[in-house]
C-alpha cells in the first residue's frame, strides 16, 4: 500500500508528517531547525528520498538544506545566491527606485527528472537554478532582463517569486508568478521570458490592465493539461486555456474572491480548490468560518466544503504555498493555517480532520505519495 509524506514549513521550524494509504493516523517528526523560518520544503519527483528546504533567519541569512533520506537527516548545501549582470533598480511602494536586494528563498521546485536539479524563487524577485543538488546556484538572468523589471514592485509580503511550474511535457517551458508583477513564461529553458497577464484587471494600479504590476498570489496546473492554468489573484480567480496567453475570470459564486492558495485535484483536471479570505485587509475567513471551496467545473460553479472544519470564531489565514494534494486513488487534499493546524481530507474535500495542531504558523505544505 502506498504511503504519504507531508512536508510542513513553519515560522519556527519544519515538520514531516507520515501516514499509510488510509491517512487516518499520522506520525509527526520535528521540529527540524527549530526556531528558524522554514519558508518551503519540497521533495524531488525523481527521488522520493531527496528533499530540499529553504531555511532563513534575519540574523544568519539564507541556507538551503538537503535530505537524502526522506527528512530523517539534513545537511546544509548552499547559500550562494548572487544577482548577475546589470542589477539596476525596481520600484518601491511610493514609486521611488530601490536596488535589488536578496532577502530569502520563497519557493523550491525540484526538476521532474533529475534529483540534483532544483529551481529557487527568491525575494527580491528572481529565478535561480542549481544542477548540483543545491550546492551552487546561478541566476536565470533572462527573467529580470525581460525589460519590465524596473516596474515590478512589492506586494504586502515583499517582491517575491513564489510560484514555479514545470511543464511535464516540455522541459523548456517554465511558468513563474511574482508579487506584485504578474505571471511570466519561458519556452526556451529560461533564456527569454514573456509576461502572460492579458485579461487580468487590477484596481489601484495606474493602468488596471497593464502588462505587469498585477499581484498574483498563486498559479496551479494539472500535469496532464499543462496549458490549462488556474490563478488566485489578489482579487479574482482566473483561468487560462492557452498557457497564459489570455485569462478569464472564474470566480463564479464564491462569497469572496480574495485568497492566497489554489490547487487542482490529482485525477480530475477540472476540479480546483481555493480558500477564500474576507479581504485584502482582513486576512481571515468570512464570518469566522473556515471553508474550502471546490469547483468541479473548472471554476464556473463553487461549493463550500465545511465538514470537519471550524465554523465559528476561526480567524486564521492560509498562505499561498500552504495547500497540496496527494495522488492516491481517493485524492487527498491538505492545507495549513497561520494558527498552526494542518487539515487533511482523504476524500477530495468531502470531510476534513486536523492531522496536527498547535504548530507555529504554517507557511508551506507539500505532499509526496510514496510507493
Amino acid at each position: 500500500m502506498s504511503s504519504v509524506r507531508v512536508l510542513v514549513g513553519t515560522r519556527k521550524g519544519a515538520f514531516v508528517l507520515t501516514s499509510d494509504g488510509k491517512r487516518q493516523r499520522w506520525d509527526v517528526a520535528g521540529p527540524h531547525f527549530g526556531g528558524w523560518e522554514m519558508y518551503h520544503l519540497k521533495g524531488s519527483p525523481a527521488d522520493p528520498n531527496r528533499l530540499y528546504a529553504s531555511q532563513s533567519s534575519g540574523w544568519f541569512g539564507q541556507m538551503i538544506q538537503r535530505s537524502n533520506d526522506g527528512g530523517k537527516t539534513w545537511e546544509p548545501v548552499g547559500n550562494k545566491f548572487a544577482y548577475e549582470g546589470e542589477i539596476g533598480t525596481h520600484q518601491w511602494y511610493d514609486g521611488t527606485p530601490h536596488p535589488w536586494e536578496f532577502k530569502r528563498v520563497w519557493h523550491l521546485e525540484p526538476s521532474l527528472t533529475d534529483p540534483d536539479t532544483v529551481y529557487a524563487g527568491v525575494e527580491d524577485a528572481a529565478l535561480f537554478r542549481s544542477i548540483d543538488g543545491g550546492t551552487s546556484w546561478q541566476e536565470l538572468t533572462g527573467l529580470r532582463g525581460h525589460g519590465s523589471g524596473s516596474r515590478w514592485q512589492p506586494g504586502a509580503g515583499g517582491m517575491c517569486l513564489h510560484t514555479i511550474l514545470l511543464d511535464p511535457g516540455n522541459p523548456a517551458r517554465i511558468f513563474v508568478a511574482i508579487s506584485a508583477a504578474g505571471a511570466f513564461r519561458t519556452d526556451d529553458g529560461g533564456q527569454t521570458w514573456r509576461a502572460i497577464n492579458q485579461g487580468l484587471h487590477s484596481e489601484h494600479i495606474p493602468d488596471p490592465t497593464a502588462e505587469v504590476g498585477h499581484c498574483v498570489h498563486r498559479i496551479a496546473m494539472h500535469p496532464s493539461r499543462p496549458s490549462v492554468l488556474f490563478m488566485q489573484k489578489h482579487w479574482d480567480v482566473m483561468r487560462s486555456d492557452n498557457a497564459g496567453d489570455s485569462w478569464r475570470e472564474v470566480s463564479g459564486n464564491l462569497p469572496t474572491d480574495f485568497g492566497f492558495v489554489i490547487d487542482v485535484h490529482a485525477h480530475e483536471p477540472e476540479t480546483i480548490y481555493v480558500v477564500p479570505i474576507k479581504s485584502d485587509s482582513e486576512h481571515y475567513p468570512l464570518e469566522g468560518k473556515l471553508r474550502v471551496y471546490r469547483s468541479r467545473t473548472g471554476g464556473e460553479e463553487w461549493e463550500a466544503l465545511t465538514n470537519g472544519l471550524p465554523q465559528s470564531d476561526c480567524y486564521v489565514n492560509v498562505l499561498r504555498d500552504a495547500m497540496a494534494v496527494d495522488s492516491l486513488d481517493s485524492c487527498g487534499v491538505y492545507f495549513g493555517t497561520t494558527g498552526g493546524q494542518v487539515y487533511a481530507s482523504a476524500d477530495a474535500g468531502d470531510t476534513w480532520a486536523p492531522i496536527v495542531r498547535n504548530l507555529p504558523a504554517v507557511v508551506s505544505v507539500e505532499v509526496q505519495t510514496l510507493p
